[in-house]
């Protein structure tokens, strides 16, 4: 029997200094693994050096909906843009989503896959969603789960372990609704997945004992994923995001000597989406 982790570092090329601090939370610590704003200005630049410096860390496509500027026009995908030409804050998208046009959040999602592979020269290993906005409509995630497939690659499961609530940045109000199309359309696709997803090492819960806690839900043996949001944060960036200091934070937890011993006291494995 196999135990397998795979720990996935969101918001990779969000600014130079968290990729910087993801790739020391792979070179330093436990971090297996994640996955690219490709919007942001520094994901490209950041994705090579993470390809020269980090060539174990799994590297993945972080789709976007809900920050920055998309990389297609805003003129070609009106149902997902501003009058100004970004994305719509996430309380805004919530309320925009079911009447969001599809095809349109496919070209961005592909666009954004193609800049990963033009900046890597190589497929991503997966794919998950910034605030996980693919999970807000039956809509939104069978299109995820189209892409995944067209593309053959595997997707973070939209339903965490023990209840959604743990997911921060999904809307409490599209839990319920959430929690029933997401089982049937699993159903219908079968994407590849890890058997279970935990996202509750975040903000006040992310310590050294949920992190344990955590380990400690594990089955003997499978395929599991930790989400995570180490990185290096400035005044800027505060200014900007209430998710700032605290990356920090996790990467003081994630590159903890003590950590790494723990995993490997469990007998677990620590690998990448790659290895699915």
């Amino acid at each position: 029997m196999t135990l397998r982790l795979i720990i996935n570092a969101d918001d990779y090329g969000r600014t130079p200094d968290i990729s910087r601090g993801i790739r020391d939370a792979h070179l330093r610590g436990i971090v297996t693994s994640s996955t690219a704003m490709l919007n942001m200005p520094s994901a490209a630049a950041d994705l090579k050096i993470a390809i020269e410096e980090t060539p174990e860390l799994g590297l993945g496509v972080h789709l976007v909906l809900t920050s920055g500027k998309p990389l297609l026009p805003a003129a070609k995908i009106p149902s997902l843009t501003t009058p100004e030409g970004g994305f719509h804050k996430l309380d805004k998208f919530v309320s925009l989503a079911p009447a969001l046009n599809l095809a349109e959040v496919k070209a961005e999602w592909i666009a954004q896959i193609e800049a990963f592979i033009s900046a890597t020269g190589k497929n991503p290993t997966h794919f998950d969603s910034h605030h996980h906005a693919s999970y807000f409509t039956p809509g939104l995630l069978q299109t995820m789960f189209e892409v995944a497939r067209e593309y053959g690659l595997p997707i973070r499961l939209p339903i965490a372990h023990g209840t959604a609530k743990s997911i921060d940045g999904l809307p409490e109000e599209l839990i319920p609704a959430m929690l029933e199309f997401a089982p049937q359309l699993l159903e219908q696709f079968q994407p590849r997945s890890p058997e279970a997803f935990f996202a509750s090492f975040y903000d006040e819960n992310a310590t050294r004992g949920e992190f344990l806690r955590i380990l400690s839900n594990f089955l003997p043996n499978g395929t599991f994923e930790i989400m995570c949001h180490p990185g290096y944060v400035d005044e800027a960036f505060a200014k900007e995001s209430v998710y700032a200091f605290q990356r920090q934070t996790e990467l003081e937890i994630l590159t903890d000597p003590a950590m790494r011993k723990e995993v490997e006291r469990r007998g677990i494995q620590l690998i990448s989406f790659a290895q699915l």
